[in-house]
């Protein structure tokens, strides 16, 4: 299995698949550690050997924009928002 449970949703399977030798394993964010990725994803993007606009699905400007991105964020439309202050 590979991907999250909708929020309030469970992932079920038969007891068979854990007889047979399958395992299930999880991770909170694919394993990506912050304190030991971050820097190194940073030191990509300045060298340009990595992009982000294709992660960043919404811009806004200004500080009364932050509310309408974090209901972008919790209303599903909105994979990443960034705010320019």
């Amino acid at each position: 299995v590979i991907g999250v449970a909708a929020a309030g949703h469970e992932i079920s399977t038969r007891p068979f698949q854990l007889v047979t030798g399958r395992t299930w394993k999880g991770t909170a964010f694919g394993g990506f550690k912050s304190r030991d990725d971050v820097p190194e994803l940073v030191e990509k993007v300045m060298a340009g050997d990595m992009g982000v606009d294709a992660y960043v699905t919404h811009r806004m400007r200004g500080v009364e924009a932050t509310a309408a991105a974090v209901e972008a964020l919790h209303s599903g439309d909105c994979l990443r928002a960034v705010v320019s202050y």
